[in-house]
């Protein structure tokens, strides 16, 4: 039997089971992760805020009565800029310093509802925008662990959690999953409720999770999101139709990444799974641009309070984002929003035949040095598209760091990417 101050190795969906079956308790699971936290966290510096004595209060009050759900008892971290009423929610910047929500966010809210118990608040780059915090990298602390979900990644590939939320809005669960070396998952636009949630850019804000297995996404997600065909994976019954998409920001991809793709379309091919080379239709190479126009658009009319009431206290690159937004005419910005329909629309066709995509969850293994968070090129047309995205903890760089691999599934097909996603990750063996 696993010794309690070793809990915190276990995945969440064996924590679950044994805490179901009254093996072990909620405390242990809780006094695990906190012993863990304490050790590491002076090194990684995951986290904005931890409430030890209320999560241990919790998990005895839990302990005492019935299982209340599927996360009865399982520790989770919280980007700040997703709402709780028991911590602050700061948003990483000093805006928002000693800022008391007076209700959680919906998806925490159900969290709690299933048995979550909220360890703290994660760090978050400025505003969940490109700032970097102080969060490392656990793989190499030299490195990026990523953006802007830095500290949420961060904490569930150290071992101090098990769950975590993040947003993302251009690449910030996907990126940061990759570099960490750990599952991240934004399902469908509009699948978790982002009430309570800061609001960037409404056409592309998205709540995903980060855990160190697709079984474990998927059951987070699935409570968040309300949606009991999702906490459980329906395992394949045969091996995925995959098409290899190198998409059109292939030319900034590094060796690392395409090394990547490469070796696990030939394993992945070994295993069984239908491999095809999917060239992206034209209209697709226009993505980018419309993704940068409507992010920009939007951000600065969402956040035109804060830069005209608060502009000292921003970054000049957070400064500047909004300023280049408000230079995003209403012509432009529905020429964006068209091109981004018609891909969509076309999107179902691309995937006909298929039952995801791999292509690279980054342009290659985390930068180095803490100076940036790395580019979400890779992400963001996907994410434009509304689309299901798995990273999944594929390979090793020559130097050690991981690098993912993005499952991509059609909108709404969130159940298919992830059991093809799960599947893709068991054969390929990633870091952790």
């Amino acid at each position: 039997m696993t010794a309690s101050r070793d809990l915190f190795r276990m995945t969440a969906t064996a924590l679950a089971e044994r805490l179901g079956r009254r093996e072990i308790s909620a405390f242990e699971v809780i006094a695990s992760h906190l012993e863990r936290i304490r050790d590491r966290e002076p090194l990684i510096r995951a986290w904005a805020i931890i409430d030890a004595d209320r999560a241990l209060e919790r998990a005895r009050e839990l302990d005492r009565g019935p299982i209340v759900g599927p996360l009865h008892g399982l520790p989770i971290a919280v980007k700040d800029v997703i709402d709780t009423a028991d911590f602050p929610t700061e948003r990483g910047s000093p805006i928002y310093r000693g800022r008391h929500p007076a209700a959680d966010a919906a998806c925490v809210d159900a969290a709690r509802r299933a048995g979550a118990i909220v360890l703290g608040k994660s760090v978050t780059t400025e505003l969940a925008a490109f700032k970097p915090a102080a969060t490392v990298n656990p793989r190499n602390f030299a490195h990026t662990p990523g953006g802007s979900s830095s500290g949420s990644a961060a904490a569930v590939a150290d071992e101090m959690v098990p769950l975590a939320f993040g947003t993302q809005t251009f690449g910030s669960v996907i990126r940061p999953a990759s570099y960490c070396g750990v599952v991240g998952y934004k399902p469908s636009f509009g699948t978790i409720p982002t009430d309570g949630v800061l609001r960037l850019a409404e056409s592309l804000d998205t709540v995903g999770v980060f855990a160190r297995s697709v079984d474990d996404a998927a059951l987070l997600a699935g409570v968040a999101a309300g949606r009991s065909d999702l906490v459980e994976i329906v395992p394949r019954t045969a091996p995925p139709r995959i098409g290899i998409c190198r998409t059109y920001e292939w030319s900034a991809v590094d060796d690392a990444g395409r090394d990547a793709l490469e070796r696990a379309a030939t394993e992945l091919a070994r295993s069984g799974a239908r491999i095809r080379t999917v060239e992206l239709p034209a209209p697709f190479a226009d993505l980018g641009a419309a993704c940068e126009d409507i992010y920009g658009f939007e951000l600065s009319r969402n956040l035109a309070d804060v830069r005209r009431m608060h502009a000292a206290l921003l970054s000049d690159g957070f400064r500047g984002s909004i300023d280049a937004g408000t230079r995003v005419s209403h012509e432009r910005y529905a020429r964006a929003q068209r091109v981004a329909s018609a891909c969509r629309a076309a999107f179902a066709g691309v995937l006909a035949e298929l039952d995801v995509l791999l292509t690279p969850s980054t342009t290659g293994e985390a930068p180095l040095g803490l100076d940036t968070t790395g580019s979400p090129i890779m992400n963001r047309n996907f994410t434009l598209l509304h689309a299901p995205a798995v990273n999944v903890p594929a390979l090793s760089s020559p130097r050690g760091l991981p690098v993912g691999l993005q499952v991509v599934g059609g909108l709404g097909d969130d159940r298919r990417a992830l059991s093809a996603a799960k599947w893709i990750h068991e054969r390929l063996a990633g870091p952790l």
